[in-house]
C-alpha cells in the first residue's frame, strides 16, 4: 500500500533535516569542533534545533504513516502532517533566531508539533476503535 500523503510529508522534514545539519556543519568547521558544542549560544541553538527535530519528526511521521495504512481519512491525515511540519520548522526558525532562548515562533512550533501528535494520536485511537471496538 502507499502512503502518499505521509511521504510528502516526510520528504519535507527530511529536506529541513539536511538543512539544519548543513547549519551545524558550518559551525562545526568553523570552531573545528567535531564532537560536542563551543560556548558560542549561535552553535548550541543549532545543534539543538537540529537534535529537536531529531526526536520528534520520527515518532509523529511514524504515527501519521500507520494512520494513512490504516484508512483514516487522507484530509485529516494532511492536516496532521501539516501541523506537523508547520511546527517543526517555526520551533527551527525560532530557535535559530533566538539564539536557542526564548522566542514565539519556537513556543508556537512547540505546542504546534505536541497538537499534530496528540491529533495523530488520537485519530490511530479513534480509528482502532472504530473498527476492532
Amino acid at each position: 500500500m502507499l502512503l502518499p500523503v505521509t511521504g510528502v510529508f516526510a520528504a519535507v522534514l527530511g529536506i529541513l533535516m539536511l538543512v539544519l545539519s548543513a547549519y551545524v556543519v558550518k559551525f562545526r568547521v568553523k570552531y573545528k569542533k567535531v564532537m560536542g558544542v563551543t560556548d558560542n549560544p549561535d552553535f548550541q541553538a543549532a545543534v539543538r534545533a537540529h537534535g529537536n527535530l531529531v526526536e520528534y519528526a520520527p515518532i509523529g511521521l511514524i504515527m501519521l504513516g500507520i494512520a494513512e495504512l490504516n484508512g483514516v481519512a487522507s484530509g485529516l491525515i494532511y492536516w496532521t502532517g501539516m501541523s506537523l511540519v508547520v511546527g517543526r520548522l517555526l520551533h527551527a526558525w525560532g530557535m535559530i533566531n533566538g539564539h536557542g532562548g526564548e522566542h514565539k515562533a519556537r513556543a508556537l512550533g512547540m505546542v504546534l508539533t505536541w497538537l499534530a501528535m496528540l491529533a495523530a494520536a488520537i485519530l490511530l485511537l479513534w480509528n482502532v476503535w472504530q473498527v476492532h471496538g
